[in-house]
């Protein structure tokens, strides 16, 4: 190839290459991206009965445990409660994650968990009021989801998520279905993802994701992290939003959610019994039971 023909291949691959679709930019080059947004001062801190997942309208509070449903009052007086929140399923399972309340009906991640592994993962949607089961959906087992750890409702775009506790591919990922049908719409790619992930919720344009990073034994925080999905994106990357150095003693991180009317946020934490593959196996000195509480945040934006 001489000279002129060299040139003019420089030429078609320099066209060829403005011709692809360039990335939005790097997330590293976002300064502020990087950084938290909100900072939390701890206001209260209620021991609740549940020990997997919290959420709030505004006005009442829902609590999960892995096999039991709670609806507590502003006040945090029980209203309601559901201690066989399995009837009416077509297939055996035996936990809830974390959840959350959209247009009175809560939101659960369902599934047949044991010794770390799950199965018969299905969104389950409840009555808010009375507790009780309406409808389910399937997950879709082509998603490559193995557990499933919390759930979240966007409204913005009328979708619905689930987050794994289990490493490795199934961790990885955030898993989206349609709100109204239940369609499984795919899976974003979480780079830099949290290990352990515990509960998810959206809010203001991001999702939050708990995750039980620290290790409980040696009195290590877990912690907080944010992301942003765009529309269309394959992959989002996850930062630092807080570190929860502040609770009572470590121990295990679960679910949390919004008060978007009050500005706060709500933490489930559990601590006093030991954790082995998700599930408890006795206690740390100075306890005999297992105590689950919400602390609850109030929030600012930083400036």
């Amino acid at each position: 190839m001489n000279k002129t023909q060299c040139a003019a291949a420089a030429v078609l691959l320099l066209c060829a290459c403005s011709t692809e679709k360039k990335p939005s930019g790097r997330a590293e080059d976002d300064v502020n991206g990087m950084l938290p947004v909100h900072s939390y001062t701890l206001k209260d801190c209620r021991e609740v009965s549940g020990r997997q997942g919290v959420c709030t309208d505004g006005e009442s509070f829902w609590v999960s445990g892995s096999a039991s449903l709670t609806k507590y009052d502003h006040d945090w007086n029980v209203i309601a409660e559901n201690t066989d929140p399995f009837q009416g399923y077509e297939r055996a399972v035996n936990h809830i994650g974390d959840i959350d309340v959209y247009d009175n009906e809560l939101y659960i991640g369902a599934e047949y968990f044991m010794d770390g592994v799950g199965s018969e993962i299905q969104i389950a949607v409840y009555d808010a009021d009375t507790l009780t089961l309406k409808r389910t959906f399937p997950f879709d087992e082509s998603s490559g989801q193995l557990e499933c750890s919390g759930i979240a409702v966007d409204p913005d775009t009328k979708t619905v998520w689930m987050c794994s506790w289990v490493g490795e591919e199934s961790g990885r990922y955030l898993y989206r279905y349609d709100l109204r049908t239940g369609a499984y719409l795919g899976k974003v790619h979480m780079q830099m993802p949290p290990q352990w992930i515990q509960g998810i919720a959206y809010y203001n344009g991001s999702f939050y994701l708990s995750a039980d990073d620290g290790s409980a034994d040696d009195h290590e925080p877990d912690h907080l992290y944010r992301t942003v999905i765009r529309e269309g994106s394959t992959y989002c990357t996850v930062v630092l939003e807080r570190t929860f150095d502040d609770v009572m003693r470590q121990g295990e991180i679960e679910g949390l959610s919004f008060d978007r009317k009050n500005s706060q946020l709500l933490l489930l934490y559990n601590r006093g019994a030991r954790i082995v593959l998700g599930m408890p196996k006795g206690f740390y000195e100075g306890y005999d039971r297992e105590i689950s509480e919400v602390y609850r945040y109030d929030m600012k934006i930083r400036k």
